[in-house]
């Protein structure tokens, strides 16, 4: 059964809870671009410039036309405006896509960068899909700042600027009544707009919480469907796109009220303007062609108010997006306070016959981000069981609070040696290979590598040291040879080839014709969880660090295999020092040293012998082969 089918539910408040932003956080993505946006604004002002002109033509032409004079040069004066205005506009369209495609390109760029520097802790703590949705979707809605919103924006507020001067110079009296009915109709929109931020955020909130359950589902399918639990699944990954939705009708029914206003706008003014005006002209106070002029200015003082009043919703529907940016763009990177650390501890001089690795004295204790969504995943689980009926929904849920995982580990692995990790489910020997990969920092003590303090390496340095093997290594999409030049992109085919035929992988290079160029398929479907297991160990043989780190590496193998990966681990360890988590009796016994480990505490150390003797818990799972 799948154990995260139902995502927690947040309240009506939770909602308005979302991180925001702010117009001036936009900015430096604009500022990128600042000089296509000058020249963009350049062409706003030639544009804005051409339109206010043609009211004035027109005017003047009705006035020839009453005084029977010639039009002349007057009409092609009004045709060359007018297509040079739509020349303008069209090539300003063209200016404003491309950069706003830019704009989403830099804005990906800054997220994906960030994304794969963030501290473990940060995966541990946050959905995949979530993050995944914000490089995908949100900055999406960055590009309507642009093509939609500010485009419209500086266009209608320069012609909104010229047309009001031009009405205030033809019939400051008749303005002066626009201004009222325009000036109602933009407290409205303001009001409407906070609204569509706080509602925008909200729904880009959701959408991350569906692309989040889209992830899990697809990535545990088959779980699920052996499971029976499809239906469950479906039903819940529906729910979130309907509570999408029911925020994105939310949105249209706000954005639908801002439309109308700028057309009642428009109706009222030219009711007043033409039962106004016509009176003024009766009474001799302006001339018809004043009158037909003032009508035009109308049109781009109130017609531009609709465009506005849409980039208004623009903009903050991409706020409420950028709020979500901004809140991954201001997180700490893994290496950020990794030069303060280094101070700290003052790096040693060389260190003679000091161990490859040594804790001393190592506590550690899961950050509160990880231990709260730990919790909420565990809320899920429960939520899931309470909806199948296999459990009662009203019976109280516990959940512990956080404790060390690690209290006073001390233990040194000396240069060349093959040292095991023994001990229960949860004893803490996963924790201790994260800690050496610096994943995460000790909360107390220290680790030492090669007699220094493990905060004075750079962590690329660090890592550098150790050949890595997770417990559920991962496989990647793409080919075996992308794989294994995943840490050593510059190794050859022959050197890819030696390890995979070292880890008792050559029958996958031979039952391929593509050879090394063999696809593995989305998360290595095409090959078997031993050949999964095998590949990621080969992928750490082809680094030839000093240090392997092998986390259960033997746990998928059946009993042929695992002979075959003992002597090929045995062959490249002559010369590295290896650290084994062991799964198996057969892993641990030729080992030169045994950590046995129970609820974060070392309870014994020593060869297979020794422990036998002298600790009963690694007496015990040694009579059950370690598989208690």
């Amino acid at each position: 059964m799948s154990r995260t089918a139902t995502p927690r539910r947040r309240g009506r408040g939770a909602q308005q809870d979302g991180p925001r932003a702010t117009f001036r956080q936009l900015l430096p993505f604009l500022f990128e671009h600042k000089r296509t946006l000058i020249v963009v604004a350049v062409l706003s002002v030639i544009g804005a410039a051409t339109s206010l002109v043609q009211p004035l033509l027109v005017g003047q032409m009705i006035e020839a036309v009453q005084s029977e004079s010639g039009l002349g040069i007057l009409v092609w004066l009004l045709v060359g405006f007018v297509v040079v205005s739509s020349v303008i506009s069209g090539y300003q369209h063209y200016l404003l896509q491309r950069t706003g495609t830019a704009v989403v390109l830099s804005s990906r760029r800054k997220l994906i960068a960030r994304i794969l520097h963030l501290p473990i802790s940060e995966f541990d703590a946050r959905r995949t899909g979530d993050l995944v949705s914000r490089v995908g979707t949100d900055t999406t809605l960055l590009y309507a700042v642009l093509t939609q919103g500010l485009a419209d924006a500086v266009g209608s507020a320069i012609l909104f600027l010229g047309a009001l001067i031009a009405m205030l110079v033809i019939d400051p009296i008749l303005l002066l009544l626009i201004v009222v009915v325009i000036g109602t109709s933009v407290v409205g929109v303001t009001v409407l707009s906070g609204r569509i931020r706080t509602a925008s955020t909200a729904q880009q909130e959701k959408v991350g919480e569906l692309a989040s359950g889209v992830e899990r589902a697809v990535g545990s399918i088959r779980t699920i469907r052996a499971s029976g639990a499809t239906e469950r699944e479906t039903h819940a990954v529906s729910q979130l796109a309907t509570d999408a939705y029911g925020l994105g009708v939310k949105i249209a029914k706000i954005s639908s009220m801002v439309v109308p206003v700028a057309g009642i706008a428009l109706q009222l003014s030219l009711l007043v303007v033409l039962g106004v005006g016509g009176f003024r002209v009766a009474a001799g106070t302006i001339s018809i062609a004043s009158l037909i002029t003032f009508i035009m200015f109308l049109f781009m003082l109130v017609m531009p108010l609709a465009s506005t009043f849409g980039a208004i919703t623009s903009v903050n529907q991409a706020l409420g997006a950028l709020g979500r940016i901004q809140e991954v763009l201001d997180l700490p990177v893994e290496d950020q306070d990794d030069a303060a650390a280094a101070a700290s501890v003052r790096r040693s001089e060389s260190v003679e016959d000091a161990p490859a690795v040594e804790f001393r004295d190592v506590r550690f204790q899961y950050p509160e981000n990880v231990v709260a969504a730990r919790r909420a995943a565990a809320e899920a689980a429960h939520s899931l069981l309470a909806d199948a009926h296999l459990e009662r929904a009203d019976e109280p849920r516990t959940s512990a609070p956080a404790r060390e995982v690690l209290r006073g580990v001390s233990f040194a692995v000396p240069r060349g040696a093959r040292v095991a990790l023994v001990g229960p489910s949860g004893a803490g020997k996963s924790t201790i290979l994260s800690l050496l990969e610096r994943f995460y920092d000790p909360t107390g003590g220290s680790i030492r590598l090669h007699g220094h303090d493990a905060r004075t390496y750079p962590r690329d340095e660090l890592r550098a040291q150790f050949g890595y093997v997770e417990q559920d290594a991962p496989t990647l999409a793409g080919t075996l040879a992308d794989n294994l030049r995943l840490a050593a992109p510059e190794a050859s085919d022959a050197e890819c080839e030696r390890v995979l035929r070292a880890v008792n992988l050559g029958d996958v290079l031979e039952r391929n014709p593509l050879g090394l160029e063999a696809p593995v398929g989305e998360d290595g479907v095409m090959l078997s969880g031993g050949e999964r297991q095998r590949l990621a160990i080969a992928r750490a043989l082809l680094t030839e660090a000093p240090i392997l780190l092998l986390d259960e590496s033997t746990s998928s193998l059946d009993g042929v295999n695992e002979q075959r990966m003992r002597e090929a681990i045995d062959a490249v360890s002559s010369d590295r020092t290896l650290i084994v988590i062991a799964h198996r009796l057969s892993t641990v016994v030729d080992s030169d040293l045994i950590v046995v480990l129970q609820d974060g505490t070392v309870v014994g150390q020593g060869t297979h012998a020794e422990l036998v003797e002298s600790t009963p818990l690694y007496r015990d799972l040694a009579r059950h082969q370690l598989l208690a």
